[in-house]
């Protein structure tokens, strides 16, 4: 891997001021340097609709080249009603389609969920899982990361003032870093 390896983070909250959004940032700021996490907007896309993938909308085309260029991919994401955002699932639907031309396909991604409850969106985070799987992402496993309480872990500023929060996102970062370089390789060895 080298330090060109574009992540791709997508934040499932489309709040400015998110508790996600500040996770996200945490994460982007405490990654190695082998990676570069960049964030992809998700809440300018139209919702999926299959008569439009004849003429797809800017905003989709450009968005699944976006995501088919990128190396890995890297889900932060709040719980809405035991489930994924609205948002985040019709950025999933808009790159799985047309049909057998899936920008996810093969990308190794990893998933974080937060809130300020105690399970920290744990069941958003296996809801994501699960249509990963069937996107053919493959989801780092372990360290599964929820951040439960994640509403007193920021300063006024938005930056993480927990150190221990602060030490397992950096841990959880250098084990995707190294997910990412080990299903590269998988994948270049599939390819071959």
């Amino acid at each position: 891997m080298t330090a060109t390896t574009d992540v791709v983070v997508l934040v499932g909250s489309l709040r400015k001021d998110s508790i996600n959004r500040k996770v996200a940032k945490a994460l982007v700021e405490l990654a190695p340097a082998a990676i570069q996490p960049n964030f992809v907007e998700i809440g300018q896309l139209p919702l999926y609709n299959q008569d439009l993938d004849d003429d797809p909308p800017p905003a989709w085309r450009a968005f699944r080249q976006r995501i088919k260029c990128a190396d890995a991919l890297l889900f932060v994401t709040p719980e809405y009603n035991r489930s994924i955002p609205a948002a985040l699932k019709n950025a999933l639907d808009v790159g799985s389609r047309p049909y057998g031309q899936s920008v996810w396909n093969g990308k190794p991604g990893a998933v974080v969920s937060a809130s300020p409850g105690a399970i920290g969106a744990f069941g958003a985070n296996h809801h994501l899982r699960q249509c990963l799987v069937y996107l053919n992402v493959p989801a780092m496993p372990q360290p599964e990361a929820y951040i439960g309480g994640a509403d007193k872990l920021f300063d006024a500023r938005g930056a993480l003032a927990n150190d221990g929060t602060r030490e397992f996102l950096q841990t959880f970062m250098r084990a995707f870093t190294t997910w990412v370089e080990t299903n590269a390789k998988a994948d270049v060895a599939v390819r071959s």
